[in-house]
C-alpha cells in the first residue's frame, strides 16, 4: 500500500504576510475610483451607455451585494457630467380639448421660467382687465349700446301704442304679455260695456285689434333679435377693452419665447381663450355653475386656472444628464400620475395634477431599476417595455393599463422618450426573461455581468487593501493597519472559496470593516487591528450559529450518531454544508450499506421516500455503473445493496456525498472495517476519479468541531479526505490549521477511489495484474470475490429451482424497482 501523507498545515490556509504590504496604515492608500476585478462589467457599462440605437439598454448581473448599483451610477454619473442638460417639460391646458393636456419642450430651466411668467399674466390679467372696465369710454359706450336697445325698444311700442289709440285702443302690459283693449273716455271698456255697442262697431274694434295684434308679435319677434345685437355689441366691446388690455402683456410673452414656436402658439391660443372667458373676471355675480365649481376646486377663481402652467420636469441648475434610480417602480412612479383632489364628495382633476414619473425625470439621461423589483409590480415591467418599444411615455393609471377603469379621465398628450434604462438583477433572472420573455433581447440588447471572485495576485492585493482603505474612509472607520488588511485579505479568499482568488463581494467585506473598526474603537485605539478583525469574525459566527450549537450538543449527547473513534463495517463518516441565511457549516452524517443477493438493484432509500433529490439520484447511479463495470464487467451483478443517510428527516440533493457512499458500499461487500475517525466528502465519476465538490471548508471545520467536543477530542487519529482538486480551495479556520500543525487533527487529499479507501481501511487498494485479477487481500480483490460468490450462489439457485419447480427466477419478489437516489442539500 502506498504511503498517504496528510497535506501540509501550511498548505490548509495561505497566509497573507503583512510585511508584504508597503503601507503603516490605510490612511496612507489613495482611493480606488472603481471596483477591482470588474474590468468586464466596466467596459460592457462604458458600451452599453455610449453606444445609440434602439434596444441599446443594459442589464447588470450579479449577485446582490457585489456593489452594482453604486458602481453602475459611479460610471453613469462621471459620463452624464459631460453631457448637456435635457428640456424641460411643462404640462398646459388643451384649449381644443380640454381633458387632452399639451406638453411643451422647453430649454433647461426655462420651464420655471415660463410658470413664473403665467403667474405673472394671470395677476395681470386680474388687475388689468376689470381696471379696463371701469373707464368712463368704456362705461359710456356700454350704455350708449343698452340705451339704443331702450329706446329702439320704446319708439317701436310707441308707435304702436300711438296706432292703437288713433283707433279707440290701448296697448296694455300685463303680467301675461302685452294685450290690446279697446278704451272709451280713456278707460278700458269691461265685457258688458263692449258687448252692449253696436254689432258694426264691435266689429270694427275686433278688426283693429287682429290687424294690431299681427304687428305687436312681429314686434315682440324682433326684440330677442335686438337683444342679441345688443349683447354682441357688448361682446365685441368686451372683447375690444380685453384685447386692449393684454394684447401688450401676451405679446411681451411671445417675443420672449419666440424661438419656441410650441409656446409662441400656445400663448396665441391662450390671448383668444382669455379674450373668450376675461368677463368672467368682472362680472360682478358668479353664476351657479362657477360658484359650483370654486366650491370643487377650492379655487377662488376656477377660470384662470385654465392659464397656469404644470412644470412637470424641472431641469432648473441642472449639470450635464440626468441620474435618476427608482427604489419603489410601481407603474405610478415609473410613468407619472393624475392625481385628484375631493371636494363635496365628488373627485375632480385638471393638468395642474399631473405629476412626473422617473421616465420623465431621468429623459435624456440614465434610469437605473431593480430588476426584480419592477417584476413584482403589477403591470410595471409590461409598461416599461411598452414605452421603450413605442419611444412614448404615456400616463396612465394602474386600473388603465389592467382594463378595468371605465370613467372619463385626463389623458396627457405623450411625451417623447430618450433614455438609457439599465436594470441591475440576478443572472438567474436575465436568463428566464432571455428565455420566456421575446422583448428582452430586444430592450436590453447589453449585458454587464460581474464577476463573483478576483484572482489573488501581487497586483490586485494591493488593490484590495486600496478598497479597503476607500470603503473605510466612506464610512468614516478607524484605519486599518497591515495586519487588519492581511486578515481580510485571507477572508477575502475564503469568501471566494479559493485560497487563490479574492472575493468581490464588497457588502460582506464592507459588514466585516465597520464592525472591526467597532471593535477597535471600543478598546479606545486608534486602527484596527488583525485582533479586531478576528473579534469581529467570531461575533458574526457567534450571532448565527445557534442551529450549529444544537447540533453540535445532539451529537455530544448521543442523540445524534456519529462515531470519532473506532471502525464499523459499511458505515462512514459523510459532509455536508447546512446554509442558514448568510451562514454556513459543516456537518457529519453516518452514512451506511448494506449488501444480500439480489439483481444487481443499487437502492438509495432516500429517493425510495422521496427525500432525494435528481443530483443524488444521479451520483448513485453513477455508483453502480462503475461497480458492474470495474467488478462484473463478464456478469451480471447478483446483489441487492441499500444506501441510506441515517437519522436524516429532510431532502437531501447533491453528489458530493457519492465517494462516501461509494467507500461504504467497497466495505460493506468486501466486509472490511472503515476507521471512524475519518470523513470523506466528494464526488465520483463512472471511472472513479475523484471529483471536487463546494463547501470544502465548512466541511472540514464541521468534523473538526465536531471530533473537538465528542469522547477524548482530538488524538491525532482524526482528519477529513477531500478530493484532490480541492486542495486550491483550503482556507480553514486558525484552529483548525494549527491542530494539523500540532499534529492533532490531519486532512488527506485523495485522487481517485483506490486511494480514499485505502486511507479509510488501512488496506491496500489492490491493482488489477497482468491478468486482470486484484491482489490477494486487496480490498478490490475481496469485493470481486464476494461478487463472484454472490453470482455462484444464484446459478446454484437457479439450478436447483429449474429441478424443482421451473422458476428461473432465484431471488424473491422485492417491492418497487431500483432507484437511485443522491445526497441533497446538506452534500452540496
Amino acid at each position: 500500500m502506498n504511503e498517504h501523507r496528510p497535506v501540509p498545515a501550511e498548505a490548509l490556509r495561505r497566509r497573507c504576510d503583512p510585511s508584504e504590504l508597503h503601507f503603516e496604515t490605510t490612511a496612507e492608500l489613495t482611493d480606488l475610483d472603481t471596483l477591482p476585478g470588474q474590468a468586464r462589467a466596466i467596459e460592457a457599462i462604458d458600451f452599453g451607455v455610449g453606444i445609440q440605437g434602439p434596444g441599446y439598454n443594459l442589464y447588470v448581473a450579479g449577485p446582490t451585494g457585489m456593489g452594482k448599483h453604486t458602481l453602475v451610477r459611479s460610471v453613469l454619473e462621471g459620463r452624464a457630467s459631460g453631457e448637456g442638460a435635457p428640456s424641460d417639460w411643462v404640462y398646459v391646458h388643451g384649449f381644443e380639448e380640454a381633458r387632452k393636456p399639451v406638453a411643451l419642450s422647453l430649454p433647461a430651466g426655462r420651464g420655471a421660467t415660463l410658470v413664473d411668467d403665467a403667474e405673472a399674466l394671470i395677476r395681470e390679467v386680474r388687475s388689468a382687465i376689470p381696471a379696463a372696465f371701469e373707464t368712463d369710454e368704456i362705461r359710456n359706450r356700454r350704455r350708449v349700446i343698452e340705451r339704443e336697445v331702450e329706446d329702439r325698444n320704446e319708439a317701436t311700442f310707441g308707435a304702436l301704442n300711438q296706432k292703437a289709440k288713433e283707433r279707440g285702443l290701448a296697448l296694455l302690459r300685463t303680467p301675461a304679455g302685452f294685450a290690446l283693449a279697446p278704451v272709451r273716455d280713456g278707460e278700458v271698456l269691461p265685457p258688458n260695456r263692449f258687448e252692449a255697442l253696436p254689432e258694426a262697431e264691435r266689429k270694427k274694434l275686433q278688426d283693429d285689434v287682429s290687424a294690431l295684434e299681427s304687428e305687436l308679435q312681429e314686434i315682440l319677434r324682433q326684440v330677442p333679435r335686438w337683444g342679441k345685437e345688443a349683447r354682441e355689441k357688448l361682446l365685441q366691446l368686451e372683447g375690444e377693452v380685453v384685447s386692449y388690455a393684454i394684447d401688450h402683456l401676451i405679446d411681451d410673452l411671445k417675443q420672449k419665447y419666440a424661438d419656441l414656436d410650441a409656446v409662441h402658439d400656445w400663448l396665441g391660443r391662450l390671448r383668444d381663450d382669455l379674450v373668450e372667458h376675461a368677463p368672467e373676471l368682472v362680472r360682478p355675480k358668479q353664476s351657479e355653475e362657477t360658484k359650483l365649481l370654486s366650491r370643487l376646486t377650492g379655487d377662488a377663481d376656477p377660470w384662470t386656472t385654465r392659464y397656469r402652467v404644470n412644470l412637470l420636469v424641472d431641469r432648473r441648475g441642472a449639470i450635464g444628464a440626468p441620474v435618476v434610480e427608482e427604489p419603489h417602480p410601481n407603474l405610478e412612479n415609473l410613468l407619472g400620475s393624475v392625481e385628484h383632489r375631493q371636494q363635496l364628495g365628488a373627485l375632480t382633476s385638471d393638468f395642474t395634477l399631473i405629476k412626473a414619473g422617473a421616465l420623465h425625470r431621468a429623459n435624456g439621461g440614465y434610469l437605473i431599476l431593480d430588476a426584480r423589483r419592477v417584476l413584482a409590480q403589477p403591470a410595471a415591467w409590461e409598461a416599461l417595455k411598452r414605452t421603450l418599444r413605442t419611444g412614448f411615455i404615456r400616463i396612465e393609471s394602474l386600473g388603465q393599463a389592467l382594463g378595468l377603469a371605465s370613467t372619463v379621465t385626463l389623458e396627457p398628450a405623450p411625451i417623447p422618450l430618450d433614455v438609457k434604462v439599465i436594470l441591475v438583477g440576478e443572472r438567474l433572472l436575465y436568463y428566464r426573461l432571455c428565455q420566456y420573455d421575446p422583448e428582452m433581447g430586444q430592450l436590453f440588447k447589453v449585458q454587464a455581468d460581474f464577476e463573483d471572485d478576483t484572482p489573488r495576485s501581487d497586483e490586485s492585493v494591493p488593490r484590495f487593501a486600496a478598497l479597503i482603505g476607500t470603503m473605510a474612509r466612506r464610512a468614516n472607520l478607524l484605519p486599518f493597519d497591515r495586519t487588519a488588511v492581511a486578515r481580510l485579505v485571507e477572508e477575502g479568499a475564503r469568501l471566494a472559496a479559493d485560497a487563490h482568488k479574492l472575493t468581490t463581494h464588497v457588502e460582506a467585506v464592507a459588514d466585516l470593516l465597520r464592525e472591526s473598526s467597532w471593535f477597535a474603537g471600543r478598546r479606545r485605539a486608534d486602527r484596527v487591528t488583525e485582533t479586531d478583525v478576528e473579534a469581529a469574525r467570531q461575533a458574526q459566527e457567534r450571532r448565527a450559529d445557534r442551529i450549529r450549537e444544537r447540533e453540535h450538543q445532539s451529537v455530544e449527547e448521543g442523540t445524534l450518531h456519529i462515531a470519532t473513534t473506532g471502525s464499523a463495517v459499511g458505515a462512514i463518516n459523510g459532509l455536508s454544508v447546512l446554509s442558514l441565511g448568510t451562514f454556513r457549516f459543516g456537518r457529519p452524517t453516518r452514512i451506511t450499506a448494506r449488501v444480500r443477493l439480489g439483481k444487481g438493484e443499487l437502492v438509495d432509500i432516500e429517493r425510495e421516500v422521496q427525500l432525494g433529490g435528481p443530483l443524488h439520484s444521479k451520483g448513485v447511479l453513477i455508483l453502480g455503473a462503475l461497480l458492474g463495470a470495474r467488478y462484473a464487467a463478464e456478469r451480471p451483478l447478483s446483489l441487492r445493496a441499500s444506501l441510506v443517510f441515517e437519522q436524516s428527516y429532510g431532502g437531501i440533493d447533491g453528489d458530493s456525498a457519492s465517494m462516501a457512499e461509494l467507500c461504504a458500499l467497497l466495505s460493506a461487500l468486501a466486509e472490511i472495517p472503515i476507521r471512524q475517525n475519518f470523513a470523506i466528502t466528494g464526488s465520483v465519476d463512472q471511472m472513479g476519479t475523484a471529483q471536487a465538490i463546494g463547501g470544502v471548508n465548512e466541511k472540514i471545520e464541521g468534523f473538526f468541531d465536531v471530533c473537538r467536543r465528542t469522547g477524548a477530542g482530538l488524538d491525532g487519529t482524526q482528519g477529513v479526505l477531500i478530493p484532490a482538486s480541492n486542495q486550491r480551495h483550503l482556507m480553514l479556520r486558525s484552529d483548525v490549521v494549527r491542530a494539523a500543525g500540532e499534529g492533532r487533527f490531519r486532512v488527506f487529499a485523495y485522487r481517485d477511489v483506490d486511494e480514499a479507501i485505502e486511507v479509510l481501511t488501512g488496506v491496500t487498494a489492490g491493482v488489477p495484474g497482468a491478468e486482470g485479477r486484484y491482489p490477494e487481500g486487496s480490498v478490490n480483490r475481496r469485493v470481486a470475490d464476494r461478487l463472484i460468490a454472490l453470482s455462484e450462489v444464484v446459478k446454484r439457485l437457479a439450478r436447483e429451482s429449474r429441478g424443482g419447480s421451473g422458476n428461473d427466477d432465484p431471488t424473491p419478489e422485492t417491492p418497487g424497482e431500483p432507484v437511485a437516489g443522491d445526497q441533497g442539500g446538506s452534500a452540496r
